[in-house]
């Protein structure tokens, strides 16, 4: 058993390597765009921390479970895609192009937000983590879980509406003009800014897919589609320029920066808002599904 477990820590830990290896950002030499795969350290640390803890707990779990494993190893798919996405987000050549393309880092933000983020709280994370600890740590952890204050701090975070809040202030907050070009020239305010974008996106997912019953699930959905729109549509016919900081970065992937604005303000209007609206009607089927199971 122990070392089943090992093996499967260990091909996580080096399926990142070449991404260790490969580090790097986006660099113009002769007016073309050079990337790689690679991130920070303490990303990758996070990365492969958080899928080997994972790996652990589901190996411990499926072999204690005798009824349960399908649905165990379908969370664990969910959260395979979304550790995928992460990865995709902040350790591809799209998190280099991000720093020179506005419509890029859109790319990116969606990724983290309306992708990552409800594959990762279907994949139900925080019991399979617990199980990756040492019996006697694992059941201090689980204590730890069940103390009034960190309940009362769970509860008032995955309240529907303080998620719904927390989700829409980090994203109009940190399009403000003056937030967006610091977090563009200062690494750890652009790791902020990335936090402050995933977890609030994380506690968002949560309320919406298990937290609220699904006619207001339906209502957090459609007014999260309509106000991330507006401010998709806002970049998209604006005629001026919102973060000169990007210069003319766009020009690397034959874009004008109004032009590389606009498409960046599409993205965010059309394909997020679309997101939104997908699951939104799933869970509306699902609610007339189950109606007329009652009738």
């Amino acid at each position: 058993m122990r070392r089943l477990l090992w093996r499967w820590a260990l091909c996580a830990c080096a399926a990142l390597l070449p991404l260790a290896a490969a580090s790097a950002h986006v660099t113009a030499s002769g007016g073309e765009l050079v990337a790689a795969w690679g991130a920070d350290p303490w990303v990758l640390a996070c990365l492969a921390l958080s899928l080997t803890m994972y790996l652990v707990g589901v190996v411990r779990l499926y072999l204690r479970a005798r009824n349960g494993r399908a649905t165990l190893l379908r969370q664990g798919a969910w959260f395979g895609a979304g550790w995928l996405a992460l990865v995709a987000a902040l350790a591809s050549p799209l998190d280099a192009a991000g720093s020179v393309s506005f419509a890029a880092h859109m790319v990116q933000h969606e990724l983290l937000m309306i992708v990552a983020a409800p594959l990762l709280v279907l994949g139900r994370p925080l019991g399979v983590w617990l199980w990756a600890w040492p019996s006697a740590a694992r059941r201090g952890g689980g204590a730890l879980t069940r103390t009034r204050p960190l309940q009362a701090a769970w509860r008032a975070l995955t309240r529907p509406l303080h998620a719904w809040l927390l989700h829409f202030a980090a994203l109009w907050l940190w399009h403000a003009p003056y937030l967006f070009q610091a977090a563009l020239a200062s690494p750890a305010l652009h790791a902020l800014q990335h936090a402050s974008f995933l977890f609030p996106a994380l506690l968002f997912w949560w309320a919406v897919l298990d937290g609220v019953a699904r006619g207001p699930a339906i209502a957090y959905l459609f007014t999260t589609m309509l106000h991330t729109g507006a401010l998709g549509a806002l970049f998209a016919v604006s005629g001026r320029i919102w973060y000169p900081a990007y210069g003319g970065g766009a020009a690397q992937f034959g874009l004008s920066a109004l032009e590389d604005q606009q498409l960046g303000g599409l993205i965010m209007w059309v394909p997020g808002g679309l997101a939104y609206l997908i699951v939104a009607l799933a869970l509306c089927a699902r609610w007339l599904a189950a109606e007329g199971r009652v009738a």
